[in-house]
């Protein structure tokens, strides 16, 4: 019997998303990792060094992961819910970079 939870739509998904990213080091080292890995894929494709796309998935993980292991002591999301949990990633980096730029405290 699966405990993995089943969601309706990404709305729902992403409320259980925030809940597993509590701490503000987490959320921080996830926003780091998808800005390195955008940086990284722009510079990878704008040199032609394809062969280092590879990279990518391991670098933004590695922050992502870390938050979770380190600071929140959680599995991450990705593990049950690759797709969704990409998806959050993007709108969480998002969230957190608006609320910064809107002087609202984000640590």
């Amino acid at each position: 019997m699966s405990t993995q939870r089943e969601f309706a739509n990404f709305a729902e998904f992403y409320d259980f998303y925030l809940q597993q990213h509590n701490h503000p080091v987490c959320r921080l080292l996830h926003v780091i990792g998808i800005i390195t890995s955008i940086s990284l894929t722009l510079a990878l494709m704008a040199t032609g060094q394809w062969v280092w796309l590879w990279l990518v998935p391991v670098v933004g993980y590695s922050f992502s992961w870390t938050g979770h292991f380190v600071f929140e002591k959680n599995k991450p999301a990705t593990f049950g819910y690759p797709l969704y949990s990409f998806w959050g990633d993007f709108r969480m980096t998002f969230d957190y970079l608006r609320n910064l730029f809107a002087g609202i405290r984000v640590l």
